[in-house]
């Protein structure tokens, strides 16, 4: 497992204002909705990304194909991957090649690609691998409680 420190990973969520979320859907049951949900709440701006549901519309966003599809004025300055490690690759070369202002790949829970990361970091890029920012958000900044819940009352009320 990758070990980042707290400073670090909290320096990059307060410096991150456009996220790409690459595999997003527009399912609000699916962890990559919830998580560009949670990031757009905390004032970030999410870009999904998901070839399957270009065109459509999901939190007010234009769903693009891929991240070359973003408009050049969008200044993406964190990728955040919801793809198999497998996949990871490909993706990390278009968000060199088509993001100039691309500062942040993040992959995450369960997905590593060392040779993409290599290259990211080569670029000059912030690399974190296995890891949610939603998760860390909340953890550093004091919104997770006992458990794990981010709320004050566990309920099955409506």
């Amino acid at each position: 497992m990758n070990s980042y420190s707290d400073e670090f990973l909290r320096q990059i969520l307060n410096r991150t204002k456009v996220v790409a979320v690459v595999g997003m859907s527009p399912n609000p049951v699916r962890p990559s909705y919830y998580v560009a949900r949670y990031l757009q709440l905390k004032g970030m701006r999410v870009i999904p990304v998901n070839p399957g549901h270009a065109g459509k519309t999901v939190l007010g966003e234009e769903i693009f194909a891929d991240l070359a599809s973003i408009p050049k004025d969008v200044p993406v300055d964190m990728v955040d991957i919801f793809r198999r490690s497998e996949h990871v690759q490909p993706i990390v070369e278009e968000a060199l090649a088509c993001l100039p202002g691309l500062r942040t790949v993040w992959m995450q829970i369960g997905v590593h690609n060392e040779e993409a990361a290599e290259a990211a970091r080569a670029a000059g890029l912030d690399v974190i691998m296995d890891r949610c920012p939603k998760i860390e958000y909340q953890r550093l900044f004091g919104e997770l409680r006992m458990g794990g819940f981010a709320t004050g009352v566990i309920s099955s009320k409506l």
